[in-house]
This record gives C-alpha cells, structure tokens and sequence, in this order.
C-alpha cells in the first residue's frame, strides 16, 4: 500500500488525486491529523486513518501495512520541522515500508541561505541514516510562493520585495503529478532527483514585466533594502524568526541556489511544465472571482 502523509494540504491532496489515475484506491492510504477533511478519498475508496508525526502510535496505525511512504514536509522550519520528518522516517521504517519518498526542495544543503533547505538537507541525512531505499523530491521553488510574495504589488502595481535573483518556480499540479508518476513506478530514483522545476528562472522583475503583459496594467519592481524589509516585516506583526526566514529567500536567491532549469520534470510530464504566465493568469483569474 502507498501511504502518503499530509494528503489534505495542498501538495499531498493533488498527488493523491493524481496517483488515483494510476493505481486502484485499494492500494492508496492517507495519513492525516484530521480524518473528516480526507472524507472526499474514504468515499473514493481510500484507506484514511489519523497519522500525527508526533504521535508515534497514530503512525504505526496509519503506517499499517505500507510498501512505499511519501512523507510531504511539514509547512514550517527549524528544530521542529526535522523532529517530525525524523518521527515520520522512523514510523516508515517501524511499518516496514521498503521505500521513504520525501517532499524535498532544489537547493537543499547545510550551508543554504534558507532555513527550509537547511532542514531539507538535515531531513535527507535522517533518510539515509534510515537503512531504508529513499527518493527526495528536489522540487523546484513553489511558483505559489512567488505570487504569494508579490500578491500585494500585483495589487498595488508595484512589486517592492528585497534584491533577488532569478528562480526557476513550479507549479504545484506540476510536482504532484511527477510525484505521482514516481510513486507508480516504484524504484525510478535512488537517493535524491535531480531538481524537479520549470522551464525557466525568473526573477521579481521578470514577474513584474509578466503581470504587466497579462493584465493590461503597468507593475514595477523596486528593490527594498533588507534592514528595511525586516522591519515592515516586524512592524505587520511579523515574529523576528519569520521575517529573517523571508528574507533567507531572498539571499538564497542572490547566491544562485535556485537558478537550476533541468528537464527531468518536463521527461516525468511528458510535457513542458506550466509557466509562470499560465499560472499567474489562472491566478488573477481566481482573485477575480473572490
């Protein structure tokens, strides 16, 4: 049985949905804290079952069984981010599972400017230190976040963020079905994949210059120095340790760490990925109808 973890949140309900088209709802389990938001997969025929990473029974009950398991990473960073990715890897191995697949990210590494790819990189050390076969997902910068940061200059029509470089952003559909494809056809990669993203980095500018052609309206880009970012930041009632996360990005970005365009995505597709511009446009078109 495939169990994957995280199943109601964004990534892990699409890569559900997507591996539904693969293999029969019999072979697929979820691991979620709260069984009612998976109702819509028990109805399809999924085996839903409470699954808490800091609850090592719950994952022995929502493990039960399992010949792969995907662990999505927890939507946080720090210490505690890779407590849990440990309990999650041990709870895998306890149920016997013979391969721990794991939502990592492009750019993952000790020395990152970003928290996040540090944890990735302290998460990956935990997977091989598992005696268990593994595959990291190194998927490309989420293209969501890119329209998370600049939602307000869209708005505004002036994206003012701190200095960046170019990323290469994904789109969400785009890893869950190339997770989905992996999960199928157990044993495709050994250890960490190549990076999974799009066609094409861009940077806050690049993304400016995009909007400014899909909506008709004019949107600039200016750069705001980082002290004073911090500082708006903090003053939206930022925590001190979310603003200099932010701002990690940024220096992430200007240190080159996720300028990587490779084509193992588009080969796992069969397609080119979506672009920014489609998803930008589907966007828009979203926030239009809110």
């Amino acid at each position: 049985m495939i169990i994957v973890t995280g199943a109601t949140g964004k990534l892990g309900r699409q890569v559900v949905e997507r591996l539904l088209t693969r293999v029969p709802a019999g072979q697929v389990g979820v691991s979620v804290r709260d069984p009612q938001k998976a109702q819509a997969f028990a109805d399809l025929g999924v085996r839903v079952r409470r699954g808490d990473f800091t609850d090592a029974d719950s994952l022995a009950h929502s493990f039960e069984g399992a010949s792969q398991v995907l662990i999505v990473s927890v939507d946080k960073m720090g210490e505690e981010t890779v407590r849990d990715h440990r309990a999650a890897i041990d709870g895998a191995v306890a149920a016997g599972a013979r391969r721990i697949l794991y939502t990592s990210q492009m750019g993952a590494g000790a020395t990152s400017h970003f928290q996040a790819c540090r944890d990735h990189a302290a998460t990956e050390d935990a997977l091989r230190a598992s005696g268990v076969p593994f595959t990291s997902l190194r998927n490309g910068f989420y293209a969501a976040s890119a329209l998370q940061l600049a939602g307000p200059g869209l708005a505004a029509g002036e994206i003012a963020l701190p200095a960046d470089g170019a990323v290469t952003w994904t789109a969400h559909a785009d890893l869950a079905e190339a997770t989905a494809v992996i999960l199928a056809d157990e044993g495709r990669f050994d250890g960490p994949t190549p990076p999974l993203t799009g066609a094409q980095a861009l940077t806050f500018g690049d993304i400016a210059r995009l909007a400014t052609e899909v909506t008709g309206r004019t949107i600039t880009r200016t750069t705001v120095p980082d002290p004073q970012y911090r500082q708006d930041l903090l003053g939206h009632g930022a925590p001190a340790e979310v603003a200099g996360q932010l701002l990690g990005i940024f220096a992430a970005s200007r240190a080159g760490e996720f300028t990587a365009v490779d084509p193992t995505l588009a080969t796992l597709l069969g397609r080119e990925p979506l672009g920014l511009r489609t998803v930008l446009r589907e966007h828009l078109a979203q926030e239009a109808v809110r």
